[in-house]
Parts: structure tokens; sequence; C-alpha cells
């Protein structure tokens, strides 16, 4: 049966941003789909253990700060020790800074690029070794941007940022393609999330927004889940270095 390829039972996935929004519902979805997860955030995670152990799976929430690349070593041990196994990654932590490109300040770069960009590359670098020590290949899913593609406006740091991330997707995915290893990024469009909510509070520019997307809508945690547990499992065997856009046609304008 083809629905058996997308099964995740058995698996396990570390998710990082898991307490909330795109990464709450991603690790929702994997857990559905049959996996345990590790939940990585700066802040508890009580709402996401409740649902996940609610369906029978399997909780770690671990608490780090992913500014730095120093924890990452640590949560996949801890993993591993818990679960005995890591076959899913989802680079989902990430912030965004807004202020015109020439007032834009040296700290609100470097503390975008760490996060967005430094600790994706690390942490799926990490990730890749532990794959390759289980002999079991792996996925690893980043999140990209509207701003992989396009300039945006007031955000340089991000804008850099997430074509950084649309870059290194590719450049891993040609490296370690040989050990069985899958990195492909989905490109959310403009979703109703934390970082967000400064543009959908600006009645105006919602408004622009909502009128170049052709499904006429802000995009939804669960809009994630199904693209998420496809990369994430069997059936996506054969894609790898790909960016899925998940974006009610936005790029299709």
């Amino acid at each position: 049966m083809i629905l058996d390829k997308f099964k995740l039972d058995g698996k396990v996935a570390i998710v990082t941003g898991a307490s909330t929004g795109l990464g709450q519902g991603m690790s929702l979805a994997f857990a559905e789909a049959g996996a345990d997860i590790v939940g990585v955030d700066y802040v508890e995670m009580p709402e996401t253990q409740e649902k996940i152990e609610a369906m029978g799976r399997k909780f770690l929430g671990i608490k780090a700060n992913l500014m730095s690349v120093e924890p990452i070593q640590g949560i996949i041990d801890s993993a591993v020790e818990k679960f005995g196994k890591v076959d899913i990654l989802v680079n989902n932590a990430g912030i965004i800074r807004r202020e015109d490109a020439i007032n834009f300040t040296e700290k609100d770069w470097d503390d975008v690029m760490n996060i967005n960009v430094k600790t994706v590359f690390f942490f799926s670098q990490a990730a890749a070794k532990q794959y390759i020590k289980q002999g079991t290949g792996g996925k690893i899913i980043n999140i990209a941007s509207m701003l992989s593609f396009q300039g945006g406006i007031r955000v340089p740091s991000y804008t850099a940022s997430k074509s950084g991330v649309m870059g290194i997707t590719r450049a891993m995915a040609n490296e370690w393609a040989k050990h069985n290893i899958n990195i492909n990024a989905i490109a959310p469009g403009y979703m109703a999330t934390n970082n967000t909510a400064p543009l959908r509070a600006d009645q105006d520019r919602s408004a622009a927004i909502l009128e170049r997307i052709p499904a006429g809508r802000w995009g939804l945690p669960e809009d994630l889940m199904g693209p998420a547990v496809f990369l994430a499992s069997p059936a996506s065997d054969y894609v790898n270095g790909y960016i899925v856009a998940v974006d009610g046609g936005w790029l299709a304008r």
C-alpha cells in the first residue's frame, strides 16, 4: 500500500522550535504518523508534550538556546540515550529582526545569521554524523522561506539567512546522498505565526499580502503537516536537495 510509505512507525524525530506554531504542528504530524519526538526550544513545551503523549507517543523535551552551536551535540546524545537512535531532524528554530537596511545593526545581523543558518548547518552536520554512525541513513528538513527566493523589505539578515538555508540544503544533499541521507527544505509562505504577528497587526500590510496570495488566506501550521511527513518518510527517498514551497500560490504570482 502506498500509504504505508508515509508511516513513521518506530522513527525518532528531533524538532527545534517545537513549543508553538510550525514546529509544534510538525511535531504533532510526526507523532500522528508514528514517530517519537525530541522537542527543542528555549522555553518549556508542556502543550506540545501533552498533545504528543495523548497520541500514545513518547516525548523528550530539551530546553536549549540555539543562538549558539554549543548545545547541539548534547541534544543528539540525549536523544540517542533516550531512544537509541535518531532518524529525522527538523531545523525549524529561527528568529527575525526588522529594521531599514540603512540602519541595521551588526548585532541584529549576527543574531539572525547565527540561529537561522549557522546552527542549521552544524545541527545538520551532527545529525548526519549520527546517521552515518548508525548506518541507517536519515532525513533532514530545513525551514526556508519565501525570502529564500525574494529580497523582502526591512529584513536583510533574515533574507540572507534564508537564502543561505536554500544553498546549504543543496550543498549538503550533494555530499551526503551517498550515505542515504535526504536533506530538503520547506519554504512556508506567509504563515500565522509569532514571526508574522507584526505584519498581521498592520491592516494595510496584511491586506496587501493577502491580495497577492491566490489562496486568499494566511497559512496555518496544519498546512505544513503533510509536506513535513512526506519529506520525513520513505515516500520521499528519491527527493533530495529540493525546496518545497508551501505558500498558497505566492510564488506563482
